[in-house]
């Protein structure tokens, strides 16, 4: 597989009540299966790309299923590593109105957050590889996956390989000052770093001075400080921020900046009318990478991967299944909804 894109995460299985029941309500749950990078590995099928999809999943019957669900989107999982025995799951309560969205995560123990680092073998995954791609959701699963994601960092990064990093912070899953030691050793190696002003703050520390992230009053000036803060500290040439105002969990604005060798870009802003927002985030990660896998110029990179993560925001459950041909069209200004016929 040549030119080919490799992600690197976990996929785990999503249990949500049908329609907008809460979890009290709820007598049976939907199944589906998702995780950050995963997400990212089918935008990017559905987009035509060659795309390989790295983990470590149960050999049971419940991790074959994860796995045939990439299969089926075209994504290659000829490297994923079998063993452990649990695949890591999560609930999701759809929000609305004024009630937020809900997600409890059960992954402890999973297969993937107890792989040892002789489970990949980064010269091979690589082959043929120019791009790739991990959050930081991946380091906070703990044990050796810290480790694991800086030799692969350490082996793309050798061969030239371009990476990509969603700072995607969690608390549920570890510290601040754990994020960011750890986060610390594996941003010098990413060249394009994905993330929203309130990752750069929990994660690293900075700031805007003139902002308040948690009112929202963050302006143009204070994202851009930002980016360049982030840009400086760890020498990326590339820096983006998705800019989401949340209105209710029902009615989202969201936008987007790409900070490209100290020049700015700003998306359009969308108002969203919100079906399912979990994996809207990968969603324009998927959109980003294209565009720039794709060389696509600064402004229609930015304009590209809203546009595709503005549509995922209207389709249940995390992927995205959105053609080119739909995002081309928002993209370029076809944000009606009318029938297409």
């Amino acid at each position: 597989m040549e030119n080919k894109i490799v992600t690197f995460g976990e996929i785990m299985m999503r249990l949500n009540p049908q329609g907008y029941l809460r979890f009290l309500q709820a007598n049976n749950f939907e199944i589906s299966f998702a995780g950050g990078e995963a997400n990212v590995a089918v935008s990017l099928a559905n987009f035509g790309e060659k795309v390989s999809f790295v983990s470590k999943v149960p050999t049971h019957e419940i991790g074959q299923a994860s796995i045939n669900v990439l299969r089926n989107f075209g994504v290659d999982i000829s490297d994923v590593t079998r063993g452990g025995e649990r695949l890591g799951s999560y609930f999701v309560e759809k929000g609305a109105s004024q009630r937020a969205s809900k997600v409890i995560y059960d992954r402890k123990y999973s297969a993937i957050s107890l792989a040892k680092k002789e489970d990949f073998d980064w010269d091979k995954i690589f082959d043929g590889a120019s791009w790739f791609h991990f959050t930081g959701i991946t380091p906070a699963l703990g044990g050796e996956l810290p480790e694991i994601c800086l030799e692969a960092c350490k082996s793309a990064k050798e061969k030239g390989i371009t990476i990509s990093c969603d700072i995607n912070y969690r608390s549920k899953l570890w510290s601040r000052e754990e994020a960011n030691k750890v986060m610390s050793t594996l941003m010098p190696y990413v060249d394009v770093c994905i993330g929203n002003e309130a990752d750069a703050k929990d994660v690293f520390n900075l700031k805007a001075g003139d902002s308040n992230i948690e009112k929202g009053e963050l302006n143009k000036d204070g994202y851009i400080d930002v980016a360049k803060q982030l840009s400086e500290k760890f020498n990326i040439k590339t820096v983006a921020f998705t800019l989401r105002g949340s209105i209710s969990a029902s009615v989202n604005t969201w936008a987007a900046m790409l900070y490209v060798n100290k020049k700015v870009y700003f998306s359009p802003n969308y108002t969203i009318q919100i079906v399912d927002r979990v994996g809207g985030g990968d969603s324009f990660s998927g959109g980003l990478i294209y565009s720039l896998f794709n060389n696509y110029e600064p402004q229609k990179a930015i304009n590209f991967a809203v546009a595709a993560s503005c549509l995922k925001h209207t389709i249940e459950h995390d992927f995205n299944l959105v053609s080119l041909e739909e995002v081309n069209s928002l993209a370029a200004g076809n944000a009606s909804g009318r029938v297409v016929r």
